[in-house]
């Protein structure tokens, strides 16, 4: 094993056993570090324990060059901070060289949501008539009232549901949250689970709430082309993914009155800087809304 590899699984079981780092964290970060590590040895013939300020900067240039989004630069500055702090703690190192590296701001690219009138086109979709559609409607309206992510929707298990209450427990990265639903999200998912899932099912111990025709857990690619389908037969041009869902939950909330630390507590966000990005969304919307519908404007 090479000192790299001895440093990054150093660095990997620092993640697990100390920050709790799901697994799509962990991929992310040990990939950011491969390819820093193949990036320095190409341009500047170091290792990653030499790299330097400069080094760090030059690398940030050279991904937005290449085309690399905001939030992969940002995600990448993470990793390296988080890394050799994790080396300065262990004394590998006598300083952070990513401490002090930023990054050239960009305006950050907003969301985008869906109006109600296509939030409710959009949730009208689903053949009711059809196990299926129970299933995708289950789905789709329990998204939209709750606003968790995909991998938290396809996550969620039987007990994770209080149907009587109208809540749903959801197990985040970091914490558990409890979300209530209203009224017709509760109704779809009885009906769901009353007369489609018991059939759906491969196994009867099966833990997964939502299962796909195979009667396994749904995956997020087979939910994904679920909601493409499902954009196509609205007819709605916006492009709508899972995620899509999330962002009007939030932004309608808002709209009616909501409290930002509420709304903020709902999506599990750890940072309240990252709720506030809805503010400027409704205000977008509402401005856009305006300069259509204003006789004057």
């Amino acid at each position: 094993m090479t000192e790299l590899e001895k440093s990054l699984r150093d660095f990997e079981g620092y993640l697990k056993k100390e920050k709790n780092a799901s697994s799509n964290t962990l991929s992310s970060y040990l990939r950011d570090l491969r390819q820093f590590g193949e990036w320095l040895r190409n341009t500047a013939e170091k290792t990653l324990l030499q790299a330097g300020e400069e080094d760090i900067s030059a690398y940030y240039r050279f991904l937005r060059a290449s085309g690399k989004s905001q939030s992969t630069v940002q995600r990448c500055s993470a990793t390296l901070r988080s890394y050799y702090a994790h080396l300065l703690e262990k004394r590998k190192l006598k300083d952070n060289p990513a401490r002090h590296v930023t990054m050239d701001r960009q305006k950050r690219k907003l969301p985008q949501i869906l109006s109600s009138s296509e939030v409710e086109q959009f949730l009208e979709q689903p053949d009711t008539q059809e196990a299926k559609g129970i299933r995708d409607k289950a789905m789709l309206e329990l998204l939209y009232a709750t606003g968790i992510r995909v991998s938290e929707l396809i996550g969620l298990d039987i007990g994770d549901v209080n149907l009587s209450v109208g809540f749903i427990r959801c197990r985040g990265e970091t914490k558990e949250r409890v979300i209530p639903m209203y009224k017709v999200a509760v109704k779809a998912l009885k009906d769901y689970l009353e007369d489609v899932r018991p059939a759906m099912v491969d196994e009867v111990d099966e833990p997964a709430l939502f299962v796909n025709l195979g009667g396994s857990r749904m995956s997020r690619q087979g939910f994904w082309k679920i909601v493409k389908a499902y954009q196509k037969k609205a007819g709605i041009e916006k492009e709508i993914t899972p995620h899509t869902l999330r962002h009007s939950f939030a932004a309608h909330l808002l709209v009616n009155g909501a409290d930002l630390k509420d709304i903020q507590e709902m999506l599990g966000h750890a940072d309240l800087s990252t709720t506030q990005i809805y503010t400027q969304v409704v205000q977008d919307h509402l401005t856009e809304v305006y300069q259509k519908a204003h006789p004057r404007a």
